[in-house]
């Protein structure tokens, strides 16, 4: 299983808090975490899932792989700037979305669109054609990524087969 955690770099210390539990919950269950390998909320979710002993893939918008943050296991350089948002949440089984901004929303629009699970944990809420699109928001991240999981499983997303 795969999560996907998106967020800004430009974070609150709530928000990197909550990511960094996020990321903890992820390795705790098993899972892979997948980011855009930055800073911020990126590497806050890298941080937490490396101190549960998880792995991490940073979706790098340059050419550097030198320009993941230092919790990243696996740099995937693409130099595709902000398109790389497309493949996060394609790769992803779930999304996780904490704060952020425009990046996020792109993020989050790509999820909608492609009918992936999304959690939102202190983020955007949004209209589309005047109608509130309705994503489940929490405030506790055990709980989001529980509930990323578990939608997961329930929509059938298999993704790709992983492997520890």
């Amino acid at each position: 299983m795969v999560i996907a955690v998106i967020g800004g770099t430009d974070a609150s210390s709530e928000a990197l808090l909550q990511a960094e539990t996020v990321g903890r919950e992820v390795a705790r269950r098993g899972a892979v975490l997948i980011c855009g390998g930055l800073y911020g909320v990126m590497e806050s979710a890298c941080r937490g899932a490396r101190s549960g002993s998880g792995t991490t893939f940073g979706v790098l918008p340059g050419t550097d792989a030198l320009e993941a943050n230092e919790y990243v296991t696996i740099p995937i350089v693409t130099g595709m700037g902000q398109a790389r948002n497309a493949i996060i949440v394609r790769t992803a089984d779930a999304i996780i979305a904490l704060g952020g901004g425009y990046g996020t929303l792109s993020e989050i629009a790509f999820a909608l669109r492609l009918g992936k699970p999304l959690v939102g944990l202190g983020t955007s809420s949004l209209q589309y054609n005047g109608e509130p699109v309705c994503f489940p928001p929490l405030g506790d991240p055990v709980d989001a990524v529980a509930l990323a999981l578990a939608l997961s499983l329930a929509s059938g997303e298999q993704g790709v087969p992983r492997h520890a």
